[in-house]
């Protein structure tokens, strides 16, 4: 009985013990087929570097796309292959004649690349990298001794210059690589990549992380980034910036093109711009987003929500009027309309198609300064937009507190208060639907294995107008734009637009406001009553105009009528 006892349990240990080691064995399987089979090019290139050098780590990153009209990945971000040039100078014989070999492919002047040559017992110097093939191909054919090429890697921008404030770029931080400016540094966790070390002993890398292959670490970040940037959207907005820059000889010109919907961002650009590939030959101040780093007084553009609000708490309706005087007294300061012209008795209509400054500052008396604030804090002009993108700069909405008249009828028309432009066009949004959105760039990470993990932002998502209200304002906006604006010339027959124009005086930092330098806005969404698109575009400091209609208008529709033709958008009327 006892023998038989002692049987079972040694069969049953036998099992546990050799399910144990099949089981480890099946983990160093699949182990194996990650190192040698997903991963062993970046090991083989790797091993390639260090064999012939120690400074030749291999570098990897995280690709950023953009998405096509049709769901096409395009690549925004990624990396790219090539040679590192490279001497021995114990080897060299003659370094005059090593030099006129290797002079067009060089960056350094023949002082240094003498002075590098000709060490005694010096077994490496870089002198260039980020060769091409062919240029690798033309110095390999030489068969110069003391002459190494080998493999490098480096980030690279397909194109160039395109989305340069978005995408940002990867530069040195001391001694370590990292993303500096927009998504490169926002996303730099995701992006970043580590570098193992070939003297890793093989065997502590084959046993490392097996738990995270079967257990995904559910806080592991790490891969590419997919965005909701439209490329042909992207490239056509930065010609009209271009256009308009050069037209008006405006100290910046800028631009978004948001689904005022949803909040994802299709467009959104800055010129003065710079190649993303030379980074260094660009002014330092260009790297920074003026979209989302810098505070503006917005102008008139702010009316369209002031009405709103007056129309949302009941404070005034459409066929509500006022008595224009051209100007009005409070707290011993003077507001007056653009041209200080008074128009007598008037509907809310005429406050947008005429921008009326009395107009908006009566709707904010009506309100009272509390109603007035709590709507305007409810567009989120007092906080951060949390939009994906680094450095976003605080609004400046103080005067919403302060016991002064004056201060709530100049916030009213877009004065005394300033805004990230994306805050601007978030509060925007809000008109078309009544809904505000979280406005983002990045729709989904795609870890380097593992399943895409797409980025919800509807949770963010909040009304703030009624219906009835979005529909009136709107009413409201399309007809400024089908008559007020440049007196109807640029209505479209077959479209809704619903648009308005700001002008706004820059401030003077010595107090006051400059007479000749002006801020100049613009935002339209359509099809009006379905809004698809909304477009928002700057020109700060133009030269030789001085209202937005002149220099904002035709750019607009410019935008607009390639947003129609583009994604092929049916006809509303």
């Amino acid at each position: 009985m006892a023998t038989t006892q002692n049987r079972n349990n040694f069969k049953m240990r036998t099992r546990v013990i050799l399910g144990a080691v099949l089981f480890v064995a099946i983990l160093l399987v699949i182990r194996l087929y990650f190192l040698q089979i997903v991963h062993g090019s970046k090991y083989r290139i790797e091993a390639s570097d260090q064999y012939v050098s120690t400074s030749a780590g291999f570098y990897d990153r995280g690709d950023i796309f953009f998405v096509g009209k049709n769901n096409l990945q395009v690549r925004g971000a990624t990396i790219k292959t090539g040679f590192l040039l490279a001497i021995k100078p114990i080897d060299i014989v003659d370094a005059e004649q090593v030099y006129s070999v290797l002079e067009p492919y060089l960056k350094i002047d023949k002082e240094t690349f003498m002075m590098r040559a000709t060490k005694d017992d010096d077994p490496y110097e870089e002198v260039a990298s980020r060769l091409n093939e062919s240029s690798a191909a033309a110095i390999r054919a030489e068969n110069l001794d003391g002459v190494l090429l080998l493999p490098d890697r480096w980030r690279y921008y397909p194109s160039g210059s395109l989305a340069a404030h978005i995408l940002g770029f990867v530069a040195y931080d001391g001694a370590e690589l990292n993303g500096r400016y927009g998504l490169e540094r926002y996303f730099d966790d995701v992006l970043a990549r580590g570098s193992a070390s070939l003297y890793i002993n093989f065997f502590a890398e084959l046993f490392t992380n097996i738990r995270d292959i079967v257990f995904v670490p559910v806080n592991k970040r790490e891969g590419d980034i997919i965005t909701t940037l439209e490329p042909e959207v992207q490239v056509q907005l930065e010609r009209v910036l271009a256009r308009m820059k050069e037209k008006w000889n405006s100290q910046f010109t800028a631009g978004i093109v948001i689904d005022p919907q949803t909040g994802a961002v299709r467009a959104l650009a800055v010129n003065p711009t710079f190649d993303l590939n030379n980074f260094g030959n660009a002014e330092t101040a260009d790297f920074a987003n003026p979209l989302i780093e810098r505070v503006y007084e917005m102008g008139s553009i702010m009316k369209p929500l002031t009405l709103a609000a007056g129309l949302d708490s009941g404070a005034v309706t459409p066929e509500s009027t006022y008595n224009d005087s051209g100007s009005i007294d409070l707290d011993t300061y003077t507001i007056s309309n653009f041209d200080g012209r008074a128009r007598g008795i008037v509907k809310m209509q005429e406050i947008l198609s005429q921008s009326l400054n009395t107009g908006v500052a009566y709707i904010v008396n009506k309100m009272g300064k509390d109603e007035f604030r709590r709507y305007m804090y409810r567009y989120g002009v007092n906080e951060e937009t949390g939009i994906d993108l680094p450095n976003e700069a605080n609004n400046l909405t103080e005067n919403l507190n302060s016991p002064r008249d004056v201060e709530y009828a100049t916030a009213s028309f877009g004065q005394g208060i300033a805004l990230t432009p994306i805050t601007m066009v978030r509060a925007l949004s809000i008109l078309p639907d009544g809904y505000i959105e979280q406005p983002y760039i990045v729709s989904a990470i795609q870890p380097t294995s593992g399943l895409r993990h797409n980025i919800d932002y509807s949770d963010t998502r909040e009304q703030i107008l009624d219906p009835e209200t979005t529909e009136e304002i709107t009413r409201m906006l399309v007809k400024v734009f089908d008559e007020a604006l440049l007196g109807g010339d640029l209505k479209n027959e077959r479209y809704s637009i619903a648009a308005k124009t700001g002008t706004a005086q820059i401030p003077s930092p010595d107090g006051g406001y400059y007479d000749d330098r002006y801020l100049h806005s613009f935002f339209g969404y359509f099809p009006a009553f379905d809004a698809k698109y909304l477009v928002f575009l700057m020109n700060v400091e133009p030269q030789g105009a001085q209202y937005a209609s002149q220099t904002l208008a035709e750019p607009f529709m410019e935008m607009t009528n390639f947003l129609i033709n583009y994604y092929d958008i049916p006809p509303d009327r």
